[in-house]
């Protein structure tokens, strides 16, 4: 089998990485036309003349008729505005997206970039449908995400599969020995979906609690006023995350309340996973599809400082217990999201739409 993986699609974004490993270690040939446009930029949605005209000369290289043999088509993220050009590369043969994401959801009701209702958020809307609709496949990242991106594109909710989001084997393995003193360690930007405001609040009512908070993003100004014991380092290498964790007490994966919060497992919830540390992160309908509340992670109420509080401090005083969420936490990662298991569910996929 062979795989066009094809758009503007961020070649290093953990899910891209990700998914490009897994079929490569299935046995799929995976074959690129790729053209950079989004690399390297912290805000992908920037509009403006420079990332429009980029955008319109990589469709220019991307529109070539095509060289390559292969069977399926797979547009990865950001892909949406790929779409239409993917439909006309891929012919009569099979298309498939893995969107992660709708724009319209990420950019109006997550991050409030555009009001609801307004011109941008409607266009927003129909760029999504249109996206989704011309896929023979859509990937969704949960259940809860699949019943989503279903109603969005009016699609028979058969269109629509589930692939977890996995972490990076390569990086992200089993080593997890915790510094002194304990420390609650959350990994990612600063955005409304993982819920910034509950976890500095957390902090200030556990002030005896070292927590660390690595990266930056649109909520970047919460971090000024944060209590004495959270240190912020703007910025990590990738390559450098996998060590910041293992030598965590624990990782914090999302705490925001937003729909789209309630609907996705975030990648710091797998890597961390991944690397064997005792994960704290909301209790979902998304989390509970892979997630046993004290068995695999601790699960607490979206947007409760005080539940977040309580469960980092329980994780310090029990340290059979950290070593037991974690010790599960990785036997649930390996049994359903590692890259061998996702590869050979990849491939399923794609050999039943083929």
């Amino acid at each position: 089998m062979r795989i066009l993986l094809f758009g503007t699609y961020e070649r290093d974004y953990p899910r891209n990485a990700q998914v490009a490993s897994c079929l490569r270690r299935a046995g799929v040939e995976v074959v690129e036309r790729h053209v950079a446009v989004w690399e390297g930029r912290e805000h992908k949605w920037a509009t403006g003349p420079a990332v429009l005209g980029r955008l319109a000369l990589a469709q220019a290289r991307l529109a070539r008729p095509p060289r390559e043999r292969f069977d399926a088509v797979l547009v990865g993220y950001p892909g949406h505005l790929d779409m239409p050009l993917a439909r006309r590369v891929a012919g009569k043969q099979p298309l498939v997206f893995n969107p992660l994401v709708s724009l319209g959801d990420t950019l109006v009701a997550d991050r409030g970039r555009f009001q609801p209702g307004s011109i941008p958020a409607r266009l927003l809307h129909r760029v999504d449908r249109h996206a989704l609709r011309l896929a023979d496949l859509v990937i969704a990242d949960t259940e809860a995400n699949a019943d989503f991106l279903a109603q969005l594109g009016g699609l028979p909710r058969e269109r629509v599969a589930v692939c977890l989001v996995g972490a990076e084997d390569r990086l992200f393995s089993d080593g997890w020995v915790p510094s002194d003193p304990f420390t609650c360690v959350f990994i990612g930007k600063l955005i409304p979906l993982h819920g910034v405001e509950t976890i500095l609040e957390a902090a200030r009512l556990a002030p005896g609690m070292p927590f660390r908070v690595i990266g930056s993003g649109q909520l970047d100004r919460l971090l000024a006023g944060r209590p004495p014991n959270v240190e912020w380092i703007r910025w990590r290498p990738y390559v450098d995350l996998p060590a910041e964790l293992r030598r965590a007490g624990c990782a914090l994966g999302v705490f925001g309340t937003s729909d789209k919060a309630r609907r996705v497992i975030p990648n710091k919830a797998y890597q961390a996973l991944a690397c064997g540390v005792p994960l704290v992160t909301s209790e979902t309908p998304a989390s509970r599809e892979l997630l046993a509340d004290g068995e695999s992670a601790l699960l607490v109420e979206p947007g409760s400082p005080a539940a977040l509080a309580a469960a980092v401090e329980r994780l310090a005083s029990e340290p059979a217990l950290a070593r037991r969420l974690g010790g599960r936490g990785l036997a649930v990662y390996r049994a359903r999201a590692s890259e061998d298991v996702l590869g050979q569910r990849w491939k399923q996929l794609l050999q039943r739409l083929l």
